[in-house]
């Protein structure tokens, strides 16, 4: 049985103080992928990843952004978008990052992302698997549903929506060549992640009034849906959960949206259709010992590769 996690800690110094590490020890992760650890490599919490090994992509923006992947063994290989990465065992101190190898040819566009800390790719040694851990930007609205007194944010004039959109289409072509590379060392791939973006009306709570939110527009569902099909990748915690709500697992810190289950999945495995069949279970912790550990919740699945 191979158990992986995927969690937006929206800080992993904040997410230690709430009680991650102690989730960590605890649950029993084969592999966790992290996505926006905001926090460069000398900053992080003595022994922060306790007894795993870590690939660690701070990025180069100061307090936003980075991914991780932790593994139980020593991963068999590492690759990123032209970044520097921190691989460390455990019981290791050092900080210095490293170059990781070369992967695919990044595919147009994605160059002025390489550095932001969004992407990192590792090979299971355990496993003929290759897991990525992807945080995929926010975004915005655009420019023709921008209300002022309606937002949280300035006005951008759809800024933040096209540079999201950009992504996603450079994006698209980048996943095709990866997916394929994998296939010809051999290994099944899953994209695990914040990908920001809830596909259908089974994914957001109140969908009638987040038709026009970023993350729920039609444009950015279509995307998804594209990505998916019988023969590319599969949505696991959908294929275990048909024709239910949720499970969420994004909720708002304002108001009662957690109390009450006010929620989003926008955290995904996205699997190769083989590695798809082998999912047995996908649980979303919600909180742990009674407190949240982010803003997002942990989404495990258990895959059983005998």
């Amino acid at each position: 049985m191979l158990r992986i996690a995927t969690l937006n800690v929206n800080g992993v110094r904040a997410a230690h103080r709430r009680g991650f590490g102690d989730w960590l020890a605890g649950r029993g992760c084969d592999v966790v992928a992290l996505q926006e650890v905001r926090a460069p490599v000398g900053a992080l919490p003595p022994e922060a990843f306790g007894d795993y090994h870590v690939v660690y992509e701070p990025g180069q923006i100061a307090g936003r952004n980075g991914v991780a992947v932790l593994t139980r063994e020593r991963p068999a290989g590492v690759r990123t978008w032209d970044a520097e990465v921190l691989v460390r065992a455990p019981g290791e101190e050092h900080l210095h990052t490293q170059a990781a190898p070369d992967g695919v040819p990044l595919a147009r566009g994605l160059g002025r992302h390489a550095h932001e800390g969004r992407y990192v790719e590792v090979d299971l040694a355990e496993a003929p698997v290759t897991v990525a851990s992807l945080y995929l930007p926010k975004g915005g609205l655009p420019a023709h549903l921008q209300v002022p007194h309606r937002m949280r944010e300035a006005p951008d004039g759809g800024a933040r929506y096209e540079r999201k959109m950009r992504f996603m289409a450079a994006f698209a072509r980048q996943l095709s060549r990866t997916r394929r590379a994998a296939a010809q060392r051999g290994r099944e791939f899953l994209l695990i992640g914040d990908l920001n973006v809830a596909h259908t009306c089974l994914d957001v709570a109140r969908w009638r009034q987040s038709r026009t939110s970023e993350g729920f527009l039609p444009e950015e569902r279509e995307w998804i849906g594209a990505r998916l099909s019988p023969r590319t990748l599969v949505d696991v915690v959908r294929a275990l959960h048909p024709g239910t709500e949720g499970p969420y697992s994004w909720w708002s810190w304002l108001g009662q949206a957690y109390e009450k289950d006010v929620g989003w999945r926008i955290d995904y495995h996205l699997a190769t259709p083989r590695l798809a069949r082998t999912a047995v279970s996908a649980v979303v912790d919600r909180e742990h010992r009674g407190v949240r550990l982010s803003d997002h919740a942990p989404v495990v699945v258990d895959y059983d590769l005998r």
